[in-house]
């Protein structure tokens, strides 16, 4: 696969990485596939997907836990990044950005996923309470100790158009101002998808002109790109897109333009190629800066995605890719 650098350490990972928070929180059955889920994490090891998206928060603990038992056995191969700055309730989810917590949340990391260094260290999200400047020291600290490689930020959840997609990366780059006056930040982490193009406008031309890597998070948009959602098909109770309002029957079925648009470009690079892959490819050609994290809990999606990493889209491909029609439907 492909390699591509993040930050001015020039760390190099797959193009395509593994988001694994399917595995274990979030989406239907994300708690009964453990073996499946391991499978799945190996497979893509296999195919030179070595960038594994995790989180404490993931289940929580779980997710870091699964991955725990992968690197025990193949540490070398791997880019483990994961997340601090979450607490997960009973009834919601917290920030702690005390810099206190940070120290403990990664020591605990570190016994969750069985290595002695986080390649890349994130924060989930800045705690109101909390300086930022505070917390971001703090896990600077952690990378002077020898136990963090290099810092990494997600931006503030952007939904809901692109007005205001834009106005709440503004709120992320004024945070990646501040924090780089600490220590340098080595990658942003944020929505960015063929019905999620906020990250255009500001946050992905920051990275660019920083040498800061961009790991796209949601890069089907939360499977609906795929094409493998039937519009009007119920999802479980425990997953996200129950209560999403872009994934109603009447928003799915508004939608469907954006997947048929995905399909049609795809024809033209063989029987082969999906609507998912031309989504990822059309993600990574970005930037060269741009890492696709699409996230899967099955063997046969992840080989599919990396296998994006090989489709290069002609510019005119790209330019239809990008006028596809909006998406319909808040995503708040």
């Amino acid at each position: 696969m492909e390699r591509r650098t993040i930050g001015a350490g020039a760390l190099a990972v797959g193009a395509v990485g593994l988001g694994c928070m399917p595995m274990s929180w979030a989406y239907s059955g994300s708690r009964q596939r453990g073996d499946a889920s391991l499978r799945t994490v190996h497979r893509a090891l296999d195919l030179g997907t070595t960038l594994l998206d995790t989180a404490d928060m993931y289940g929580p603990f779980t997710n870091e836990l699964l991955l725990g038992r992968v690197l025990k056995e193949r540490r070398p191969e791997a880019f483990v990044s994961t997340k601090v700055g979450l607490l997960v309730g009973e009834q919601h989810i917290v920030a702690n950005g005390r810099p206190g917590y940070v120290r403990r949340a990664c020591d605990a990391s570190l016994r969750r996923l069985q290595t002695d260094v986080i390649d890349l260290y994130q924060l989930h999200r800045a705690d109101p309470e909390v300086p930022v400047e505070e917390t971001w020291g703090a896990m600077a600290d952690l990378v002077r100790a020898g136990k963090v490689r290099a810092l990494g930020l997600c931006a503030v959840g952007a939904r809901g158009g692109r007005r205001h997609g834009s106005r709440m990366h503004d709120t992320t780059l004024r945070q990646l101002q501040r924090v780089q006056q600490v220590f340098p930040v080595s990658a942003v982490q944020a929505e960015l998808s063929v019905w999620s193009q906020e990250a255009l406008d500001a946050l992905l031309p920051w990275c660019a002109s920083r040498g800061v890597g961009f790991l796209a998070a949601m890069p089907l948009g939360n499977g609906f790109l795929t094409g493998t959602l039937t519009p009007g098909e119920g999802f479980e109770p425990d997953d996200v897109r129950a209560r999403h309002p872009r994934f109603t029957a009447e928003m799915m079925a508004s939608n469907q333009p954006i997947v048929a648009g995905l399909r049609r470009v795809a024809r033209r690079y063989g029987e082969e190629v999906t609507a998912a892959q031309v989504a990822l490819a059309w993600v990574l050609a970005q930037g060269r800066h741009v890492i696709a994290l699409p996230g899967t809990k099955q063997e046969r999606w992840a080989a599919e995605n990396a296998a994006a990493a090989g489709l290069r889209l002609s510019a005119e491909d790209l330019l239809e890719v990008s006028r596809l029609p909006a998406a319909q439907g808040s995503w708040d």
